[in-house]
């Protein structure tokens, strides 16, 4: 259990310094700057080579929203649900303490919104609360799916990763201009915490919107899908009694 923890916080750790490191470090570089579309690129890859690297200790997740969907879903016990949270926030915050170091380093540096989440005035595009519920809502729901679908046992083995991280860089290019797009309340969590202020106030809306999401995802999957009894984190494996000295 212990490394399975240590997983989701080094993966949750490399998501949030990757991603949210790409939109405060590299989005607006002068005359390089990589814009919306590397930082949605910027995502997936986090998610992608975290999933390769140690998705088979702790399946994953890096989204406290995504082990609770797992769980409805029947596909993750239940009872991890609180510990991967817990993992998944200390790895965000972590990511999101070093990245603030790293760009107080500059001459002129100033916090601004530090890649956080928001509507209204907090939203990069101006886009209201409702228009930003209703948004991470769909886009977590259909994570979810995704998810589901790529991990399921009939699924062609070892995709998976590339399908979940091709589905985050999608979400990132639809949501950036609506709320800096969180699907991932850890990730929401981290920055709002150094961002202060309005992200702090807001923080609630990407907590609420994501989880709603996750269980839909997982009730529309468990609706349509075909039912799988392989979890993605099931029982921890039963140790082997050793072999006698005739074997």
């Amino acid at each position: 259990m212990q490394k399975q923890l240590a997983a989701e916080a080094l993966g949750t750790f490399w998501l949030v310094f990757g991603g949210c490191g790409s939109a405060v470090l590299a989005a607006a570089f002068p005359d390089l700057g990589i814009g919306f579309v590397g930082v949605s690129i910027a995502f997936g890859l986090t998610v992608l080579t975290m999933a390769y690297a140690v998705g088979g200790i702790s399946g994953g997740h890096f989204n406290p929203a995504v082990s609770i969907g797992l769980a409805v879903a029947g596909r993750f016990p239940g009872a991890r649900v609180v510990p991967y949270i817990l993992a998944q926030l200390a790895g965000a915050i972590v990511a999101a303490g070093a990245l603030y170091l790293i760009a107080s380093g500059k001459a002129d540096f100033q916090l601004g919104g530090f890649a956080s989440n928001g509507y209204g005035a907090q939203s990069p595009g101006g886009y209201s609360m409702m228009s930003a519920f209703l948004i991470e809502v769909i886009l977590t729901a259909f994570f979810l799916i995704v998810i589901l679908g790529a991990t399921h046992g009939r699924a062609p083995k070892g995709f998976a990763p590339i399908a979940i991280g091709l589905a985050l860089v999608l979400i990132h290019l639809i949501s950036i201009p609506v709320t800096n797009t969180s699907v991932n309340p850890a990730r929401s969590t981290s920055q709002a915490l150094f961002a202060g202020g309005a992200a702090i106030q807001q923080l609630w809306l990407f907590w609420a919107a994501p989880i709603l999401g996750a269980i839909i995802g997982a009730m529309v999957w468990n609706a349509v899908g075909e039912h799988d009894d392989a979890a993605i984190i099931g029982d921890l494996p039963t140790p082997q009694p050793p072999l006698s000295p005739n074997h």
